[in-house]
C-alpha cells in the first residue's frame, strides 16, 4: 500500500479584464476508481458561486458562475490517494463473453447504444481493423493483443493543440497524443462490435526510471459482460490499474473536457503544474 498526494494547478492570464461565462470543471475523481481517495479539495479563483452537479454520464462537475470581470482564473486540485496493487486480470467473464467475437445480449446492447456509435468509417480505419482478426480467441488475450497492436502502431507524442485527431489522421500520421490513440481505440472497438468509451484522468506513476510523476492522461474502456468496463492504456499497451485516476467518462472526448467555458474575445495564456508527494 502506498499513499501519495497530488497537487494540480491551472492558471489562466487574460490580457485585459473580461467577462467569463459559466464554467464547468470535470476534475473530481470517479467514485469507483481503483485507488482510494482519502481527501479531495477544489479551489477556484476569483470569487464565484460554485455548484456541484452530475451530468448524464455520472461525472461530477463543478459549475462556477462569475459576477465580476477578471484578468485571471486559477484552479487548484489537491488529492490524497491510497494505492493498493490492483490486478486487472482478476475478473470473471460471463460464459458467453469468454471468447471473442461474441454478441451482447439484447438488453445489454440497448443500454450500451451510445458507446457503440461509429463516427469514423474511413478506409484507413477499415484496413486497420481488418488486421485484428488474427487476435480472435480468448477475450482477455484478444484485448491484450489489440491494445499492443494500437500501441505499437501509433508513436506517442505530446501534442498541445486543442481537440482530438480523427482516427484516419492518427493512422496516416502514425503518431498521436494519448487522447488521439485512445479515441482511435474507441473507434476500433466499436467497429468490432464492442462498446467503448473515452476516459480522461490523472496518471500517477511511481518508481519509474525517470522518477515519480503525475500528469493528465486519456485512455479507452471496453465493456465485457462479467468484467464490466476494462481500461486500455494505448500509450503503454497495458491495462489500466491503480495509477489511473478517472475524472470524467463519456462516449467521446467532447463529453469529458476537464475545463469548459467561454470568455470575451481576448488573448490568454495558460500554465499548469503538478506536484506529487510519495509518503
Amino acid at each position: 500500500m502506498t499513499r501519495v498526494s497530488v497537487k494540480h494547478r491551472i492558471d489562466y492570464a487574460y490580457d485585459h479584464k473580461v467577462l467569463l461565462s459559466p464554467h464547468r470543471f470535470r476534475l473530481a475523481p470517479q467514485p469507483d476508481t481503483y485507488s482510494i481517495i482519502e481527501q479531495y479539495s477544489f479551489v477556484l479563483r476569483p470569487a464565484n458561486r460554485l455548484y456541484w452537479q452530475h451530468d448524464v454520464y455520472g461525472n461530477k462537475i463543478a459549475r462556477a458562475d462569475f459576477a465580476d470581470m477578471t484578468d485571471f482564473m486559477s484552479v487548484e486540485v489537491n488529492l490524497d490517494i491510497k494505492q493498493t496493487s490492483f490486478n486487472p486480470f482478476d475478473v470473471l467473464l460471463d460464459d458467453e463473453s469468454r471468447c471473442f467475437p461474441f454478441l451482447y445480449p439484447a438488453i445489454v446492447k440497448n443500454a450500451l447504444l451510445p458507446y457503440l456509435q461509429i463516427v469514423d468509417r474511413s478506409a484507413a480505419l477499415s484496413a486497420f481493423v481488418g488486421g485484428t482478426e488474427k487476435f480472435h480467441g480468448d477475450t482477455l488475450s484478444f484485448l491484450v493483443k489489440l491494445n499492443m497492436y494500437v500501441c505499437n502502431h501509433i508513436r506517442y507524442v505530446r501534442r498541445f493543440e486543442e481537440g482530438v485527431q480523427s482516427s484516419e489522421m492518427t493512422l496516416k500520421a502514425r503518431t498521436g497524443s494519448c487522447r488521439d490513440s485512445a479515441w482511435l481505440m474507441v473507434q476500433v472497438l466499436r467497429r468490432l462490435g464492442l462498446a467503448s468509451r473515452f476516459v480522461s484522468g490523472y496518471l500517477v506513476q511511481l518508481g519509474t526510471v525517470s522518477g515519480d510523476s503525475v500528469e493528465l492522461h486519456a485512455w479507452a474502456e471496453v465493456f465485457i459482460p462479467g468484467a464490466s468496463w476494462i481500461g486500455l492504456d494505448t500509450t503503454s499497451g497495458l491495462f489500466t490499474s491503480e495509477g489511473h485516476i478517472a475524472l470524467a467518462i463519456g462516449p467521446g472526448p467532447e463529453q469529458v473536457a476537464p475545463v469548459e467555458g467561454l470568455t470575451e474575445l481576448c488573448s490568454v495564456s495558460m500554465t499548469y503544474q503538478f506536484e506529487l508527494t510519495n509518503h
